[in-house]
């Protein structure tokens, strides 16, 4: 009996990423002005990007119903395989809910679908991904790799840098006066996961500040360097790259990826936001 991973595409893993992994994937819609678009199949990061820059409204993403998710979770349960499906947070959608009410509603294997709140979105949801990926390869049972998920994903911290007030001005966040002033004194919001929920946590000045902020966030959740670290941006590769660099060597990190930040964060921080997640120590 095998273990499969399921995730949604709220988990910002690359479709190069997903098969080199094994991990299935659930796909979001994105809703615009000018129709809805699904996630990663007609609607890449960088058009969703393009998209955002000429909308007069903010995007929205749909949360998967519980139809979808049983002819998602059905053929890998009817081959008698086990099943880890890792969600995004409950506090910021209502798929986890669509996901429990899918598993009720299955004729078979239900006692084999193991579902996870992973209380994460972006690259924290992904790095989930990736700790199940280490522990299925190691072995262990989806008893074992959702027990454990349950554990670690109270140890993620995803922090993130956000380079333009627009998006959140435009989602009615911040006011027109606190956007204008940001914008000349170039300062960047910081965000951060909190219980779930994404949640202004401060905000710097200029690039070095961002640094220096992130050593002190680390040093007060140190980083557990058993895990993968992994890196995001929106449409700032570059810079997110100067960052990266900066961490790695700073923190003496040997495990590291990096993604692009999808809608559910892109939404509202717009292009050119970085950060990172981690697990840590506490």
């Amino acid at each position: 009996m095998a273990v499969q991973i399921i995730t949604d595409s709220t988990s910002d893993l690359t479709n190069e990423e997903l098969r080199e992994l094994n991990v299935h994937v659930i796909r979001m819609r994105v809703i615009f002005e000018d129709g809805i678009f699904t996630d990663g199949v007609d609607l890449d990061k960088e058009q969703f990007y393009a998209k955002q820059a000429s909308a007069s409204t903010l995007p929205k993403t749909t949360q998967v119903n519980p139809q979808e998710y049983c002819e998602a979770f059905a053929p890998l349960l009817e081959s008698g395989d086990e099943v880890v499906a890792i969600l995004l947070s409950s506090r910021l959608s209502g798929c986890y809910q669509s996901a429990c009410i899918a598993k009720e509603m299955l004729e078979e294997g239900s006692d084999r679908l193991y579902l996870v709140d992973s209380l994460n979105a972006t690259i924290g949801e992904g790095l989930l991904v990736r700790e199940a990926v280490r522990m299925r390869d190691a072995g262990k049972s989806a008893a074992e790799i959702s027990a454990e998920l349950e554990r670690l994903r109270r140890h993620v911290r995803f922090l993130a840098f956000i380079g333009t007030m627009k998006y959140l001005k435009m989602g009615g966040r911040i006011s027109a006066s606190a956007a204008a002033l940001g914008g000349m004194l170039h300062i960047s919001p910081v965000v951060a996961l909190v219980d779930g929920e994404v949640k202004a946590v401060g905000k710097v000045r200029g690039s070095q500040k961002i640094f220096s902020y992130t050593l002190d966030f680390t040093q007060h959740y140190p980083v557990d360097s058993r895990h993968c670290v992994v890196f995001g941006h929106s449409q700032c590769l570059e810079t997110m790259e100067g960052y990266r660099d900066k961490c790695v060597q700073a923190l003496g990190l040997r495990d590291w990826a990096q993604d692009e930040l999808g809608p559910v964060i892109g939404t509202h921080a717009g292009p050119g936001c970085y950060g990172m997640a981690y697990i840590g120590l506490k």
